[in-house]
């Protein structure tokens, strides 16, 4: 997908809105799982409720698309209520994306929120591999090498994770682990599906949204039934929420709409420095919010992943203009040859 040309002030503003959103979301939804005050909260409904605002969201943005209430109501009836196969093909990312972000409270409530941004960085190789055999690409030696220097800055990591003096709960960072290695399946699975969805027609990408978050919605109320069906029926769906888990849930909303815009007008350069810098200020976060100690292990490994993502992020060199003019020369010097 091209990058369009816009001005630097609004590339730096998609820049620091999605950095801000990805730290905030981990550090806040960590929060409400390990230090808020007040009964937990069932982590299957706020999935739930993601995805009805997302759907929300996505109509939103498809009628200013279609830009008529007419157009809008004759594309939802073409795409969604006459095309049952395209609901059941989105349906697969649908359940893919909803293990996900479950995964993500598992992983939240057992490992810091820093440990978290960093260890979740392990999605840009598992993305690069589905790319490689599900959209038959080809990564340069570069990109390759950063791959191996994310893997083994990830390793440092959590070779030794670092301990959380402020929080009191138990917790059990193999588990945490664990559910951060299946989110990032399910991240890099899901992500290059859709877009082989996506590409392979012309439909609006807000269509696509609409028809995945339907499928979304389907699949977390079944979560929520098989997960905390009696809890919820006992206590009720919005048990346990307070102003931090509407946060939680408004931040995973946003930030799952707001990749489009960033995909759409900034490059891949410029995300690899939004990661690097949601890392600092996770990582800054949790010292002053969960007494977070750095070690030198933590440090060595997170810095080795800051590095790797700018790495896998630079643009491809083009070398058949290099060799071009080598060519050139090596035709007139045969040339030469035969007139002589």
């Amino acid at each position: 997908m091209a990058v369009e040309n816009v001005s630097v002030v609004f590339k730096l503003y998609c820049l620091a809105v999605m950095t801000l959103v990805a730290a905030t979301y981990t550090v806040v939804l960590r929060y409400t799982r390990t230090i808020s005050s007040g009964d937990l909260y069932f982590s299957t409904t706020a999935v739930c409720i993601t995805e009805v605002i997302k759907l929300i969201l996505s109509l939103g943005m498809l009628a200013k698309e279609t830009s008529s209430l007419v157009r809008l109501k004759n594309t939802i009836v073409e795409h969604i209520f006459q095309s049952p196969k395209e609901l059941l093909k989105l349906s697969v990312p649908s359940l893919v994306y909803a293990v996900q972000n479950n995964m993500a409270f598992i992983a939240l409530s057992n490992l810091d929120a820093a440990v978290y941004q960093v260890t979740y960085q392990l999605k840009i190789p598992c993305t690069a591999l589905c790319t490689v055999f599900m959209l038959n690409r080809s990564l340069s030696r570069l990109q390759w090498f950063s791959v191996f220097m994310l893997c083994g800055g990830v390793t440092l990591v959590q070779w030794k994770p670092p301990e959380a003096t402020k929080v009191q709960i138990e917790q059990n960072p193999f588990i945490g682990f664990m559910a951060i290695a299946v989110a990032v399946l399910c991240s890099g699975f899901a992500g290059v599906y859709f877009e082989k969805v996506l590409k392979s027609s012309d439909t609006s990408l807000w269509v696509r949204n609409i028809q995945m978050y339907l499928s979304g919605i389907l699949v977390t109320l079944i979560g929520v039934y098989i997960n905390d069906g009696e809890k919820v029926v006992e206590k009720g769906f919005f048990y346990g929420y307070t102003p931090w888990v509407c946060c939680v849930v408004f931040l995973a909303s946003v930030g799952g709409l707001y990749t489009s815009i960033v995909v759409k007008y900034t490059d891949n350069i410029m995300k690899g420095f939004s990661a690097a810098a949601a890392i600092v200020l996770s990582t800054v976060a949790s010292v002053l919010l969960f007494g977070l100690r750095i070690t030198f292990t933590f440090a060595s490994g997170a810095i080795l992943v800051c590095v790797s993502i700018y790495l896998y992020g630079l643009p491809k060199q083009d070398t058949s203009k290099v060799t071009q003019p080598d060519k050139e020369k090596h035709t007139e010097f045969k040339q030469k040859l035969i007139t002589v």
